[in-house]
């Protein structure tokens, strides 16, 4: 360390002169006193002042510079050193060394760059401000053709420079987007596809990028998909296999990708490497089986990709993912009803594949997870069911099938996502089927535990299902039972606050249930309307200007119903609703003011 101190003066006073030899030599020793004990070394350079030596010999003129430049690289590993290089003003004389024809010093150059911006705000900013990013893109384009290894490890450090300058910051990103970073970083990866390190350095530098929204129309007009697919193939190692992944998955969230991903080949690896992990128990082929089965599912949410893997049920693709179904692997399990959930997107599919067994095979999985089965399978195969139950023509099959019998195991469950999908399904599969509305809405344990999920705050969208299965058993059975067995349950204050729904959807469907209760049986339903506040609710809806145009209707069918209720029609008459009624007579929707006239007669008529 004395020498160092020695070296230290010395370098000072040659920096003045510049006598190069005598510079060199300092340089030299610098060089092996950060060998032998870099942090040590660095805090002796700051404390010396040093540090704003350098800027005045990083000159291109200067034989010593490339080795300036590697001492920056060197003191710059250390994070403490990375502010006091930017505040010595070196980054401006190192963008001007980017301009350099001598490839060492490009070298040292991008490294010292790479260094100070690694995990330092200060550092990027400074190098953003000094231009240096566009000068590296513009090194990488033209010097992307050369395979020589000199060149080859250049671009390495070029692509980590721009890695560091960019990594997690969004606007530095796109920054580089707009420059058109990826067009040549998937250039590179397909020339330079033999050289490890370049390699990794274009995978990390992907997958940073891909994580931006807005680079991933830059790279679907890329060959990206060729170039990774391209690559995957050739990897064995359990670890470069997963940065492939790493990047692959940001990617195919983009549909073009996901299609260019199938057309390149994906799915045929993704579908070997499954083959070949199955059966292993070890840590890595597990991590691998699930990160290869779970892109599967995501490339099969594209429309296009999907439609062109079904191959109207007779793709390869198709048959291997329904093998997985049956199988004793819980992710794979897990893989296939979602990949099954997927391809059930319009009705076509669906049809084809309740017609070949579909929901025989999804009824045994799910009877495989009744007893502490594994949520997931279960979310996903409920999923999958409410699918295929979105055809009219597959309903009835469903229904004859046994499914509304399986999905019913299932609610015991205290899982949301399991109650969401389970009420879902029961939903789809008894719309304008008066039977199955009729069996289930008389099925007083799940009508309890309805009434009981419709309280469930923490829960909307379960709370929202249970609201719109109880109105949907009443719209599609009309029968008297059910609404008894409903009224029963308690489930009737839930179906006059869903008629307060910010949804309009949900608001009519409760109200076409309540004018069916009021039809058929507002006997036994009255008392629970008159504590819900039933008739104050349908004042308020048809008084508000911005109540949809068929709730005001069915507001007004639902009044003219209530008529039948000596205590309900009372507080029609206590509430001035002529007034309100009236007024809608000339409203711009011809429906809503002819049932405004109808109902103005019958208030009159009855008062």
């Amino acid at each position: 360390m004395d020498n160092l101190s020695d070296t230290l003066k010395k370098l000072k006073i040659t920096a003045v002169d510049r006598t190069e030899d005598c510079l060199e030599g300092c340089l030299d020793c610098l060089l092996q006193a950060l060998a032998q004990n870099n942090t040590e070394t660095s805090e002796k350079l700051q404390g010396s002042g040093t540090l704003e030596l350098f800027a005045h010999l990083l000159t291109p003129q200067s034989p010593c510079t490339a080795k300036v430049a590697n001492i920056i690289a060197e003191v710059a590993k250390n994070e403490f050193m990375r502010i006091p290089c930017v505040d010595a003003g070196l980054i401006s004389p190192l963008v001007q060394l980017l301009n350099s024809k001598d490839q060492e010093v490009l070298l040292q150059t991008g490294r010292a760059l790479g260094n100070i911006c690694y995990d330092s705000h200060e550092g990027r900013s400074a190098v953003d401000q000094a231009g240096g990013a566009q000068i590296v893109i513009d090194h990488l384009r033209s010097l992307c053709s050369i395979t020589d290894p000199a060149n080859e490890k250049l671009l390495t450090v070029f692509c980590g420079m721009l890695m560091n300058y960019s990594n997690e910051n969004d606007s530095l990103q796109a920054q580089l987007i707009n420059m058109g970073v990826i067009p040549t970083l998937v250039k590179l990866l397909g020339i330079h596809c033999h050289n490890a390190a370049l390699t990794e350095m274009c995978l990390v530098a992907f997958g940073n990028l891909a994580e931006l929204e807005s680079s991933k129309e830059q790279f679907a007009s890329t060959n990206i998909a060729e170039e990774m697919v391209k690559l995957f193939k050739k990897q064995i190692e359990h670890d470069k296999r997963e940065m492939i992944f790493e990047v692959l998955a940001p990617l195919a969230e983009n549909d073009a990708i996901k299609l260019q991903l199938v057309e390149a080949g994906l799915v045929e690896c993704l579908l070997e490497i499954v083959q070949q992990k199955v059966d292993s128990d070890k840590e890595d082929d597990i991590a691998e089986l699930k990160t290869a089965s779970d892109l599967m599912v995501l490339l099969l949410l594209g429309d296009e990709s999907m439609q062109k893997l079904f191959e109207g049920g007779k793709g390869s693709v198709f048959q291997r993912v329904l093998s997985w179904i049956p199988s004793n692997n819980h992710q794979l399990q897990l893989a296939g009803a979602l990949a099954i959930a997927n391809f059930a997107r319009n009705d076509g599919n669906c049809i084809h594949m309740v017609d070949n067994g579909i929901v025989e095979k999804l009824m045994d999985l799910l009877d495989r997870h009744v007893e502490d089965g594994n949520v997931t399978v279960q979310h996903a195969a409920l999923s999958a069911l409410r699918n295929l139950a979105i055809p009219v023509v597959n309903k009835a099959k469903m229904l004859s099938a046994g499914v509304t019998e399986t999905v019913l195991k299932f609610l015991k469950s205290e899982m949301p996502p399991v109650q969401f999908k389970l009420l879902g399904t029961l939903r789809m599969l008894i719309d304008a089927q008066a039977e199955a509305a009729e069996q289930l809405g008389k099925n007083a344990k799940l009508v309890e535990r309805l009434v009981e999920w419709c309280e469930a705050k923490d829960h909307a969208g379960v709370m929202g299902e249970s609201n719109r299965l109880l109105s949907a058993l009443i719209r599609h059975s009309k029968s008297k039972d059910v609404i008894k067995t409903i009224v029963q349950s308690g489930g009737i204050k839930h179906l006059v606050t869903m008629a307060t729904s910010e949804h309009v959807i949900m608001q009519n469907e409760a109200l076409v249930a309540l004018a069916l209760i009021a039809a058929l049986e507002l006997g036994s339903a009255e008392k629970d309307l008159e504590s819900a506040k039933l008739v104050q609710i349908l004042h308020r809806l048809l008084a508000e200007e911005r109540s949809a145009p068929e709730i005001k209707y069915n507001s007004m069918v639902l009044i003219c119903a209530l008529m039948g209720s000596e205590s309900l029609y009372k507080e029609v008459q206590d509430l001035a609703f002529l007034d309100v009624v009236s007024k809608l007579r000339s409203h711009e929707n011809k429906s809503v003011a002819q049932q405004a006239s109808l109902t103005e007669q019958r208030l009159t008529v009855e008062s």
